[in-house]
């Protein structure tokens, strides 16, 4: 594919780049909407990693390459500039957080289900850990009923990785969210209609913590830390072939991708709400959602003090 890439915000772009080309793709081109660099970072960016264009549009870009891929870390944008990729028919992969807020999931529903080729959120969704533990004979390693899954730094931005996770093991179809209350950091449990259950733990902490999961099923228990250095190749991997079109299955299908996203909204409103359990069918536009503007305000401040 000819890929554009969208915004430079976070380290993801220049980490996925030579990943992308190793996996045959050409990086034809780049767009920063300035939510985090000055205006002359992206020149200097396509110079150093020998991207041939630097678009000052987006529809520009969408009618040059095959896919894009959209990095801002202003996730309240990723929506309207993935719109005019998929107008033009074109794949586009979103990096995490999808959205944070139920109007943008709702839009990216209706993208897939009117037959879009759109995908992506987190790496942990796929990391090795995770595919390697499902991969065992289900009389191995037994049916997982209590997941713990946790990272620290914040609650959606990087805390998305840990829900996302939960969903690589334990599938999708959870009924039910509820805060548990005040700790060293946020506590989050998730039910599913059979009474399995799933515990995320995020926000900040006091020091950096890894990701990490534990699962105990009627078998076994199993403990792992992610290796980090193997989970951009992982998500790359995933998703790619499904956007250059070599198969037509996505990685996940849109609802159970947007699921992890859905679970850390619940938890917004539970833990706003008196730490009450919240149904995922009570979640409405009039919830809100995680305040993309003041993390991306945050997030520049710390790269331009």
């Amino acid at each position: 594919m000819r890929i554009g890439i969208v915004d430079l915000d976070t380290s993801h772009p220049q980490n996925w780049i030579p990943i992308e080309r190793g996996l045959g793709h050409e990086v034809a081109g780049v767009f920063d909407g300035g939510s985090v660099h000055p205006a002359a970072y992206v020149k200097d960016f396509a110079v150093k990693y020998a991207i041939p264009r630097v678009y000052d549009s987006l529809e520009e870009m969408a009618t040059e390459v095959d896919c894009a891929i959209i990095h801002g870390c202003d996730w309240d944008t990723h929506v309207d500039k993935a719109r005019p990729f998929v107008a033009a028919r074109k794949s586009v992969l979103v990096d995490k957080p999808l959205a944070g807020n139920l109007n943008d999931v709702r839009q990216l529903l209706q993208w897939a289900s009117a037959g879009a080729r759109i995908t992506g959120g987190s790496s942990l969704r796929f990391c090795a850990e995770t595919r390697d533990w499902l991969a065992q004979s289900l009389a191995q390693r037994g049916q997982p009923r209590t997941v713990l899954c946790g990272c620290a730094v914040d609650e959606f931005n990087y805390g998305i990785h840990a829900y996302a996770m939960l969903a690589g093991l334990m599938g999708t179809g959870a009924v039910s969210v509820r805060h548990l209350g005040g700790g060293a950091q946020r506590r989050v449990q998730i039910v599913w209609p059979d009474g399995r259950m799933g515990l995320v733990v995020t926000g900040a902490a006091a020091e950096w913590l890894p990701f990490y999961a534990t699962i105990v099923t009627e078998r076994t228990i199993a403990q792992f830390q992610v290796d980090s250095g193997k989970l951009y190749r992982a998500l790359l991997e995933a998703v790619l072939p499904y956007l250059a079109g070599e198969t037509d299955k996505p990685p996940a299908p849109m609802p159970e991708l947007v699921e992890p996203e859905l679970w850390a909204l619940a938890a917004r409103k539970s833990w706003l709400n008196g730490d009450r359990e919240v149904l995922l069918s009570e979640l409405t536009e009039a919830d809100g959602g995680y305040d993309a503007k003041a993390f991306a305000n945050e997030y520049r401040k710390s790269k331009y003090p």
